[in-house]
């Protein structure tokens, strides 16, 4: 079963967004291919976020949630998503990692660390 709701924290190396997290054995996993862009928009409230942020997910919806991506279809062994309807990113197999399979939504939310 999977949890409710996840938590990780994205900073920025070396020009993109990446994330560790011990628990599932991913050090510098990096967001690509439209991601950061989503990243970029989460966080423009955030002060420093570059140095580190909380990203709260979750395939429910959730109080304060900010956004919500929408599957689109799979390839290359990831999945593209949707955010809001506008910008499209892709989400690579480290989402496994969390879910057993590609959630139809993920709703995600960012927070100061």
């Amino acid at each position: 079963m999977d949890n409710a709701l996840m938590v990780i924290f994205p900073y920025q190396h070396e020009g993109t967004w990446v994330f560790d997290d011990a628990t599932v054995d991913l050090v510098k996993e990096p967001f690509v291919f439209g991601v950061p862009e989503m990243i970029d928009d989460l966080v423009s409230d955030l002060q420093n976020a570059n140095k580190g942020f909380k990203l709260i997910f979750s395939k429910k919806p959730f109080p304060s949630y900010q956004r919500k991506l929408t599957w689109l279809r799979e390839e290359c062994e990831g999945n593209w998503y949707t955010i809001d309807g506008n910008d499209e990113g892709w989400l690579c197999p480290a989402l496994f990692k969390y879910f057993h399979s590609a959630p139809k939504e993920i709703f995600v939310s960012a927070e100061q660390k």
